[in-house]
C-alpha cells in the first residue's frame, strides 16, 4: 500500500492520510481532483469495486464529508477517498459513469442528506422517503424528536425490567401454576 499511496502523491495532490490497517487507507482529496484519482485508481490500479459512497455532516464547520471506499479485489486492498463540500452549496460531480452502482447511493444521499449529484440517473426522484417536505432527516439540524411528536400520535412507552428480576418473577409464577 505504501508503494502506491507514494506512487499516486507523485500524480495527485493528496491531503491528510490516514492508514488504519495495512490493508485500508483514507486519503483526503479536493473535490476537483477527486474524479481524476478515482479514474486512476479504478482503470490503473485495480480498484474496480465502489464498495460505498456515504455522508457525514459535519454542522459545526459547516461542511459535509463524502467517502468514496473503492476495493482492489485481487490485491485485498481497500481505500477511502474523503472530499469535503460546504453543506450550503452541497453538491458534487457524479460518478454514475465510472460505477453504474453509483448512482443508486447519490440518490439515497440527495435524499438523506440534501446533496445534490446533477446529471446522476433519477436523482431527482423520490426513493426511499416517498412524499417528505421537510429538511433532509440525516442533516443534524434536523430535529427528530420534534418531528415524531409532531407527526405521530403520542402513545405510552413501554414498560422496562431488570432481567434477572423480571425472570425471577416469571419463573417463580410458572412454579406455582404446576
Amino acid at each position: 500500500m505504501r508503494t502506491l499511496l507514494e506512487n499516486l502523491k507523485e500524480r495527485f495532490p493528496l491531503g491528510p492520510i490516514t492508514e488504519q490497517r495495512p490493508d485500508l487507507v483514507f486519503v483526503t482529496v479536493e473535490r476537483s481532483g477527486l474524479r481524476p484519482l478515482l479514474a486512476h485508481l479504478r482503470d490503473r490500479e485495480g480498484f474496480t469495486h465502489l464498495v460505498l459512497l456515504t455522508a457525514v455532516d459535519w454542522i459545526e464547520e459547516n461542511l459535509f464529508q463524502l467517502t468514496y471506499l473503492v476495493h482492489d479485489r485481487r490485491r485485498g486492498r481497500d481505500i477511502g477517498l474523503r472530499v469535503l463540500v460546504p453543506r450550503d452549496a452541497a453538491e458534487m460531480e457524479t460518478i454514475h459513469d465510472l460505477w453504474p452502482t453509483a448512482a443508486t447511493y447519490q440518490r439515497e444521499l440527495r435524499e438523506m442528506f440534501g446533496i445534490g449529484f446533477p446529471g446522476s440517473p433519477r436523482v431527482d426522484e423520490e426513493f426511499i422517503l416517498e412524499g417528505w417536505v421537510d429538511l433532509p432527516p440525516y442533516r443534524r439540524d434536523f430535529d427528530t424528536k420534534a418531528f415524531a411528536e409532531e407527526a405521530f400520535a403520542h402513545r405510552p412507552g413501554r414498560e422496562t425490567h431488570d432481567p434477572a428480576t423480571h425472570m425471577r418473577e416469571r419463573l417463580t409464577a410458572q412454579g406455582r401454576a404446576k
